[in-house]
C-alpha cells in the first residue's frame, strides 16, 4: 500500500514511523499514537516536495491499523491537510495570495490517496496490484502549493546575473516522472 498526501508543515526528511495505533484514551471515536497497549503499526515516508509550510510525502504501510497514517503523521508532528479530527489547525503561508488562501481552506477532506494497493491473491497466490490517478482537486491544490512557492520566490529573492557563482552545488527539482517512481 502507497499512499501520496499532503502534510502541514515542512517535513525536512522520510522516517519510518513505529508506534502502537489504538482507541484514543478520552475520545473514544479517535485512534491515537499509544507508547503501551495498542496493536503494532509502522509506516514509512519520504519526501517527495517541499513548499513554503507544507510537504508532500509518500507513505508506505507495513501495517494497515484503522487511520494509521493519520496518526503517525500527525505523531510525529505533521498532520494532513484537511484532516478534520487529527489535523489540528490550518497552517496559511505569509502573503499567501487571496485566491490561494480560499483553495486551501476550501479542502474539505484529508489530502491523501492511495496511489497503489497490492495484495496476494488468497487462492491463486498470484500477486495483485492496483494504481488509481490521483483526484483533480488533489492536483489543484499541489499546483497551488507550487504556484504560492514560486511567487513567494519571485518576491523574495534578488538575482544579480553579474554576480553568479558556481559554487559547485547540484540543484534539483522532483519532476513529476521522480514521483511516479
Amino acid at each position: 500500500r502507497i499512499y501520496d498526501a499532503i502534510v502541514v508543515g515542512v517535513v525536512k526528511s522520510g522516517a519510518t514511523v513505529n508506534k502502537n495505533i489504538g482507541r484514543h484514551p478520552t475520545e473514544r471515536i479517535k485512534m491515537a499514537a499509544l507508547r503501551y497497549g495498542g496493536k503494532k503499526a509502522v509506516s514509512h515516508y519520504r519526501v517527495l516536495e517541499r513548499f513554503r509550510e507544507h510537504s508532500r510525502v509518500r507513505v508506505k504501510l507495513e501495517t494497515g491499523r484503522t487511520h494509521q497514517i493519520r496518526v503517525h503523521m500527525a505523531a510525529v508532528g505533521f498532520p494532513l491537510v484537511g484532516d478534520q479530527v487529527y489535523g489540528g489547525r490550518l497552517k496559511i503561508p505569509k502573503k499567501m495570495m487571496p485566491e490561494f488562501v480560499e483553495i486551501l481552506r476550501g479542502f474539505k477532506h484529508q489530502a491523501l490517496h492511495a496511489g497503489q494497493l497490492s495484495l496476494e491473491h488468497p487462492i491463486t497466490g498470484k500477486q495483485m496490484k492496483w494504481k488509481a490517478e490521483m483526484p483533480e482537486d488533489m492536483l489543484d491544490l499541489i499546483d497551488m502549493l507550487r504556484d504560492d512557492q514560486e511567487d513567494y520566490r519571485a518576491q523574495h529573492t534578488s538575482y544579480d546575473a553579474d554576480y553568479d557563482i558556481d559554487d559547485g552545488v547540484e540543484v534539483s527539482w522532483v519532476t513529476d516522472a521522480d514521483i511516479q517512481k
